[in-house]
């Protein structure tokens, strides 16, 4: 069967960590499931909505499990599957670990996509699994009705390193390694509203790999760490603070965003996934009174392959902000700062 070259946003109704499904869906789904503070070597479950699962196999060792996956928010499939994997590997650099080998989970709707744009999906993953030191060791397949690619990914740390998304403590100085704005670029992709330079400055964030946290976990005066991925830097900043027990202060000035960003906001380009989010999370954060749509749309836009959100001693920021920014990293920014009280998160 000849099958010929589709757009792969076109098999897709959402795309990269747009897909996910709203917090407060995924928070009443997972209410019924049993907590499993029975486990003594599971350090990290579901409890603090955290990046990954993380077992203490012994004194030395802790075991990282994550999946992710989703449709396409490019039509490269070589992009697509770089960022998928791009993506993917972050949870663990987000834990503080190391990642050592990654299993494929590969499903496409067989009877209209070509069998060569699937092996460049595949491509892409193993490229970027390459760049991070680790094989594509298996994975699973099917057909479906829409193009769906990730990795399951499997990593280590040391006790000692394994960084939650719960530990920040009061006085800590907030870092975000990235820009904001990947959803945003994602849906002026769908309406062929994104210039090439708009398109090249997307694939450098999102295929840039988060390996600077495995790093910053060797540094004691970084306290807790999270990745900015779905539920936007709204959502996932809610979730450190809430898993801390601190409200978070952020500065939306400092904030740093994708060239393109705030323009293709004021024009319309939002994701569903951005309403979503703020449907979820709006009642629980302090916005300034006059602030415009577009720009709270820049708060909850999905990011996918997005930054790290780091709490670190305030004495010690400004060195280890530059740290990130000579790792690699040079949006990397002191955006605000955590502060005892109620579980919070507000925008100034």
């Amino acid at each position: 069967m000849n099958i010929p070259q589709v757009r792969l946003t076109s098999l897709a109704h959402g795309g990269g960590c747009g897909c996910k499904l709203a917090p407060s869906v995924l928070q009443d789904l997972l209410s019924a499931i049993p907590r499993n503070n029975v486990y003594s070597q599971l350090l990290v479950g579901t409890e603090t909505s955290d990046d990954a699962a993380v077992w203490q196999l012994d004194d030395k060792t802790c075991i990282i499990a994550t999946t992710d996956f989703f449709m396409p928010m490019v039509d490269d499939p070589f992009d697509f599957g770089r960022i998928a994997a791009t993506n993917a590997i972050s949870d663990i650099y987000a834990m503080g670990g190391r990642p050592v080998m990654a299993l494929a989970i590969l499903g496409m709707p067989v009877d209209k996509i070509a069998p060569a744009q699937v092996r460049r999906i595949l491509e892409g993953g193993t490229h970027v699994c390459t760049a991070a030191g680790i094989p594509v060791a298996g994975g699973h397949s099917i057909d479906c009705p829409e193009p769906i690619y990730g990795l399951a990914v499997i990593g280590i740390c040391s006790p000692q390193e394994l960084r939650r998304n719960a530990d920040a403590r009061a006085g800590d100085a907030i870092i975000l390694t990235k820009p904001l704005g990947v959803g945003i670029y994602s849906a002026a992709i769908k309406k062929d509203a994104l210039a090439q330079a708009g398109y090249a400055d997307l694939i450098a964030t999102t295929t840039l790999l988060n390996r600077v946290g495995a790093e910053l976990a060797k540094m004691p005066d970084v306290h807790a760490i999270t990745d900015v991925t779905g539920f936007g830097l709204l959502g996932h900043g809610l979730e450190m603070a809430r898993g801390s027990g601190l409200s978070l202060r952020i500065r939306l000035d400092d904030v740093p965003l994708l060239p393109e960003a705030a323009t293709l906001a004021q024009n319309g380009f939002v994701t569903g996934a951005s309403h979503r989010n703020f449907a979820s999370y709006g009642a629980s954060a302090t916005l300034p009174h006059d602030l415009p749509e577009w720009r709270r749309h820049l708060l909850t836009d999905p990011q996918t392959s997005g930054g790290l959100l780091a709490a670190c001693a305030p004495d010690k920021a400004a060195s280890i902000a530059q740290f990130i920014r000579d790792a690699g990293y040079p949006a990397a920014r002191i955006i605000g700062r955590a502060e005892a009280g109620p579980a919070t998160i507000a925008f100034k």
